[in-house]
């Protein structure tokens, strides 16, 4: 292939090959060559110096073209960055728990784990070093807004991030959602959304050309917090398979507990038990699903005997939010089932406390210092989780 002799000639070739020895450069881009057909397709990769691109790369410029190239700038010192770069990811956008299957969910959580390796200045640190990625919540959050713009900075990106997008957006003045996101989509070059709504995270994928991560959808799912549930339990408890799930509390609206059910359904030997107020059960299409996937499923009223059994209990917050002006059905479902000393006192050493947080009184803060209280570790994976889905959604694995 001829050297290029301007920034212009590797825009229109898929691989460029120096014409000084490389090792002569501190910085160089990769650049990740579009196919049309594919909303985000990586055909190839390649290392492309010149005079230009090595003045672009020094003024640390990212380059974004519709229809062409996407380059982002990274910083090398005599060694090999550790983590690989520009094998497809087989997903455009993270909407929902079903898009994963078993063998997906092992790659993800072994990149994961290597993101648990990363710190700063080290050469997977600036993988993503060049690219923006848009926080856009339409409701209120801490964790998950938190851990997304922290898994972006530790891989080099940058932010840009509304909070409460439902009061202070252009969404206050009625734009529509798709406005909204084809506005967004030409500052930034990924989405993370959380959104009041269910299905409003499948509207904003099909509407924008960049990758879309559902944050939360309204009582719809939470396939985020679904991914770092079980890679928790993965490294609490060391196996998925054969394992007893107790899902307690708002059943009827936890988006959490919905996405981690669906994805405990991809493991052999599963059972869930479900624990909750008769007006915040689990809704039918969930067991219907775990029935056709061939999981048991128990209901039970009894936390104790269920905690008994259980290599996981799992708690949610009964979720005020949802249940409107009914507040007399929320004062009813509130507190009944709590997780206390006595609670751990039936649950078998190896077993874990698990909440996706915020909590209220739902988990009595004597349990925080029982070592089988998994919660806060649960939200640091939250941190690993969102790094790989960053890096595989951007760059590829």
């Amino acid at each position: 292939m001829a050297t290029p002799t301007s920034f212009s000639t590797c825009l229109s070739q898929k691989c460029v090959i120096a014409p000084e020895p490389i090792d002569k450069y501190r910085n160089y881009l990769t650049c990740n060559y579009s196919n049309l057909v594919s909303k985000r397709s990586i055909v190839s990769n390649a290392i492309c110096v010149s005079g230009g691109l090595r003045q672009h790369c020094m003024q640390k410029e990212r380059i974004s073209m519709r229809n062409g190239v996407r380059c982002g700038a990274l910083e090398v010192k005599n060694t090999k960055p550790s983590l690989s770069l520009g094998r497809k990811f087989e997903l455009d956008d993270v909407i929902e728990a079903q898009q994963f299957d078993r063998e997906i969910l092992g790659n993800i959580f072994e990149v994961a784990r290597e993101m648990e390796k990363v710190e700063k200045n080290s050469p997977g640190s600036q993988i993503l070093r060049g690219y923006l990625m848009a926080t856009l919540f339409y409701e209120p959050s801490t964790r998950t807004r938190l851990s997304f713009e922290s898994a972006m900075k530790r891989l080099g990106g940058e932010v840009l991030t509304t909070e409460n997008a439902r009061e202070f957006s252009s969404a206050a003045k009625g734009e529509t959602l798709e406005d909204s996101i084809r506005t967004v989509e030409g500052y930034s070059d990924i989405i993370v959304m959380r959104h009041f709504e269910s299905g409003a995270a499948r509207r904003a994928a099909a509407t924008a050309e960049i990758p879309v991560i559902n944050a939360g959808d309204g009582p719809g799912q939470h396939p985020t917090q679904a991914l770092l549930d079980v890679y928790t339990i993965d490294r609490e408890i060391g196996k998925l398979d054969g394992i007893k799930v107790a899902l307690v509390g708002d059943l009827a609206n936890g988006r959490t507990v919905r996405s981690l059910a669906y994805l405990l359904a991809k493991y052999q030997d599963v059972k869930i038990y479900f624990v909750s107020p008769e007006v915040v059960k689990m809704k039918d299409d969930i067991k219907d699903y775990l029935t056709s996937q061939g999981v048991e499923w128990e209901e039970s009223a009894d936390l104790m005997e269920v905690a008994a059994k259980c290599d996981v209990v799992y708690q949610t917050r009964i979720q005020r939010e949802r249940f409107g002006e009914r507040i007399d059905l929320y004062e009813e479902a509130r507190g009944k089932y709590i997780v206390d000393k006595g609670v751990l006192n039936v649950m078998q050493k190896h077993a874990v406390v698990m909440h996706p947080l915020p909590r209220l009184d739902e988990i009595t803060v004597d349990v925080d210092g029982d070592p089988r209280a998994a919660y806060f570790r649960q939200a640091k994976n939250g941190l690993y989780i969102r790094m790989a889905l960053l890096k595989l959604l951007l760059v590829g694995w």
